[in-house]
């Protein structure tokens, strides 16, 4: 099934709600290969995709009936996978030991003009900034993070999300802009 068949997708959810395992599977079936895709370009792990796939997946499973539009059950799942994705970098990002990589540059560096001031300035503007993408809203946060952050073309974010590229360009103005107005706001 290359191309999805929305609503023969509806239908299947339909038949989930109803404790249908069978119609799950073929659920499975038809979007696992798109939602290992974008999880595997996000994370750039191969087992860490793997792994998010399978909790975005039991996820859904657990709280399928949540799905108020049948026919939007792939954007309801594009939304739990990059969620579990994005979680799942904020705890890798935690979990590289007790060693902040940025002390260790001010350590590191020998040269004259180095400032550990400069240095500890730029990380709090980059956690402000981590504070300011978490407030988007999630289609704009993951349009952002994708762009900015996993360095990914508009092409491949529309691809991964399901959506046109006049889409995600929208939402990556959108959510640029909401930015720079929540960065206006904390500098005050």
């Amino acid at each position: 099934m290359d191309e999805l068949d929305y609503q023969y997708l509806a239908s299947l959810v339909l038949r989930a709600r109803e404790g249908d395992s069978d119609a799950f599977a073929e659920i499975y079936a038809a979007t696992y290969r798109k939602q290992y895709k974008f999880a595997r370009h996000y994370l750039r792990d191969e087992f860490l995709a793997q792994d998010a796939v399978q909790e975005a997946y039991i996820h859904a499973l657990k709280h399928i009936a949540d799905v108020k539009d049948p026919s939007l059950f792939l954007a309801w799942l594009n939304q739990i996978t990059f969620r579990v994705c994005f979680d799942s970098c904020k705890k890798k990002d935690r979990h590289y030991g007790e060693i902040n990589p940025m002390q260790l540059e001010l350590y590191e560096d020998d040269r004259e003009d180095h400032n550990p001031e400069d240095a500890a300035l730029n990380t709090v503007e980059k956690e402000k900034l981590r504070q300011a993408i978490n407030e988007l809203p999630p289609m704009e946060q993951r349009a952002i993070v994708m762009r900015y952050m996993n360095e990914m073309q508009i092409d491949e974010i529309a691809e991964a999300s399901g959506v046109s590229r006049s889409t995600v360009k929208r939402q990556l103005i959108a959510g640029r802009e909401k930015i720079r107005k929540i960065m206006e706001g904390k500098q005050r």
